[in-house]
């Protein structure tokens, strides 16, 4: 426990709490990590918060059935704003996205616990998974006419080539940009409070005097916290609305 309380960085780092490890077979991806551990637990708390909402079902909604509702209005609005009435089949896509990322980055500013969007390589791999996703989704109903989104429409010849090598590096570049965005915000921001906070603690003890002046930064500190609250929750709303996006890229081609 000592090393848990004077480690606020593990938060960073995997650890393996179950290991697999097989001199004959490799099966290190069937250990048990953080990553996983923190996983279940933000599946629990999604599943467990929707079966509250779902079972309780009366005339005058609860605040928990309210938020469940202002989060699928704010989903719903975004989807449909970007793709029209064609993107109602794509909300339960988005909605899953955003809880999910909403309830990772909530967990993660409970003090000590693991924050799963601070590690970029499982941020990046989700993006690349659903850019994967997208780029399928668009040769699947366009063809070979998924291309021209690579040719802004107007392009003359002479600049065609040039244009398409640009409008392709900008479209692979999603697959990093959407997770790297997400991860980098997350990691920035606790990174920012562990280390105020190791600061403040440092000038605290060391007499009476700064103990008592170390109120002042705790409250700077405090309003950082509550800072870093809003950016969890505008950072679930921007992954959704970029994956909308380019949803929309795949399905109208612009």
């Amino acid at each position: 426990m000592n090393y848990i309380i004077n480690s606020p960085l593990e938060q960073f780092e995997i650890q393996t709490y179950i290991s697999t490890y097989n001199e004959n077979i490799d099966l290190s991806w069937l250990s048990i990590t953080s990553i996983s551990v923190y996983n279940i637990i933000v599946l629990l708390l999604i599943v467990g918060l929707h079966v509250i909402v779902l079972a309780r079902r009366s005339i005058v909604p609860t605040k928990w059935q309210v938020g469940v509702e202002a989060i699928y209005a704010t989903v719903y609005t975004v989807v449909l704003n970007q793709l029209g009435e064609k993107g109602s089949r794509y909300i339960p896509l988005v909605y899953s996205l955003f809880v999910y990322i909403l309830f990772s980055n909530l967990v993660s500013m409970v003090p000590y616990n693991f924050a799963i969007a601070a590690q970029l390589v499982y941020t990046i791999s989700l993006s690349i998974a659903i850019w994967l996703a997208v780029t399928i989704l668009g040769f699947s109903i366009h063809r070979i006419s998924y291309f021209n989104l690579f040719v802004p429409s107007g392009t003359s010849l002479a600049l065609a080539p040039v244009l398409v090598v640009i409008e392709l590096i900008s479209y692979s570049a999603r697959a990093l940009s959407l997770g790297l965005r997400l991860g980098a915000n997350i990691l920035a921001g606790h990174l920012l409070i562990v280390i105020l906070s190791g600061l403040v603690l440092d000038f605290m003890s060391v007499s009476i005097l700064t103990f008592v002046l170390g109120v002042f930064p705790i409250i700077i500190i405090f309003a950082i916290v509550a800072l870093e609250l809003a950016v969890a929750i505008i950072q679930a709303y921007v992954f959704c609305v970029l994956t909308s996006s380019y949803i929309k890229d795949a399905v109208l081609l612009h």
